[in-house]
């Protein structure tokens, strides 16, 4: 089988590609990525990209039919990501997480690939109070990121055919350890935090609720995506990817930080406002369809492989390091250093 991985040179990407040259026997994975953040890489971690056969380097809205070429099957993870990159990239982001995955999709249907994997999101869900949200659920997407997810599965659900084998992959927030850390996540943020100052920092009134699923178990749910069989849920999968005992509460995500680094005090801030992006969400239907790919990773594991992690990355504890895994800060570095355009693309 021959993989396309969109976005390979970024957080998920940097463990997936690992993942999948160790359990797909024969497989063969190339990376197309435009680069933004591939120096954003541990010195003490090997190159993931060790397992491709070939890397593309180009922006997800000039993909040609020559880039997919052979392909058997595309790993849709390319896309500008976060919500805080979203709100100050609004248009860009809908340009590139909508209308550039839509030509993707139909590219990839003129040239016959029939097998497409797509990292969607359980944050189109946007606010509720109510019971856990299942896939028959409204939807109530709160930023551009959120509504860019919703638009694409629009896509995947109306291009599919019979002969088509598509998964939305909706998944929970991603934490965990990557080579190419990010920390503009919310356990990793909070992990940092006790690492590099001891303070573990809740920038909202920590009521908000979050799903969420280690980087590893995201791996886990690609692989079994690319092979399952029609059987495992039709042609046409939209499910939610998470654990339902993995909907947590932001204070008690802090309280779980706190606990594997005893010296670290708690700080929420006394004027924090609820996060209006609050859902439990429902993860029954994932686990009944791939229960052996459920969620393997504990909260505790996380946090520790985290630490571990960050630890043996000389060099992050700085704030100039830091601020390179923090996406929006290095997109705006590259803006200030006149190395990307405004519209999120290299300047040549």
């Amino acid at each position: 089988m021959k993989i396309l991985i969109t976005g390979n040179l970024g957080y998920v990407g940097s463990v997936l590609v690992p993942y999948l040259a160790k359990h797909l026997s024969g497989v063969e994975l190339i990376g197309l990525d435009t680069g933004f953040f591939a120096q954003v890489v541990s010195p003490a971690d090997p190159i993931p990209e060790r397992f491709l056969s070939r890397q593309i380097f180009r922006d997800l809205r000039n993909v040609s039919e020559k880039d997919l070429d052979g392909i058997d099957a595309i790993v849709h993870l390319g896309a500008i990501s976060n919500d805080p990159i979203g709100n100050r990239f609004e248009s860009v982001t809908n340009e590139v997480n909508f209308v550039a995955s839509e030509l993707l999709i139909k590219t990839a249907l003129k040239v016959g690939i029939r097998r497409f994997v797509f990292a969607s999101s359980c944050s189109m869900y946007g606010a509720s109070d109510g019971p856990p949200k299942t896939e028959s659920d409204s939807l109530n997407p709160l930023t551009a990121y959120a509504r860019s997810k919703v638009a694409v599965e629009g896509v995947l659900r109306a291009t599919c055919t019979s002969e088509s084998t598509v998964t939305a992959l909706r998944f929970a927030t991603a934490c965990g350890y990557s080579p190419r850390l990010r920390l503009d996540l919310v356990l990793n943020d909070l992990v940092m935090g006790g690492i590099s100052k001891g303070e573990v920092k809740v920038q909202s009134d920590g009521t908000p609720w979050r799903p969420l699923i280690d980087v590893e178990d995201m791996a886990r749910a690609i692989h079994w995506s690319l092979i399952r069989s029609k059987a495992e849920g039709g042609e046409y999968l939209a499910v939610n990817v998470g654990a339902d005992e993995a909907n947590y509460q932001v204070i008690d995500l802090a309280k779980a930080v706190v606990k594997a680094f005893p010296h670290a005090r708690l700080l929420i801030k006394p004027d924090g406002q609820p996060d209006k992006r609050s859902y439990k969400v429902d993860f029954k239907l994932f686990k009944s369809l791939a229960p052996n790919y459920a969620p393997q990773v504990s909260l505790q594991d996380s946090i520790l492989r985290l630490r571990t992690g960050i630890e043996k990355w000389d060099g992050l504890h700085t704030l100039n390091d830091t601020c390179h895994a923090v996406r929006l800060v290095k997109l705006e570095m590259g803006i200030v250093n006149q190395e990307i355009s405004q519209s999120i693309g290299w300047i040549l």
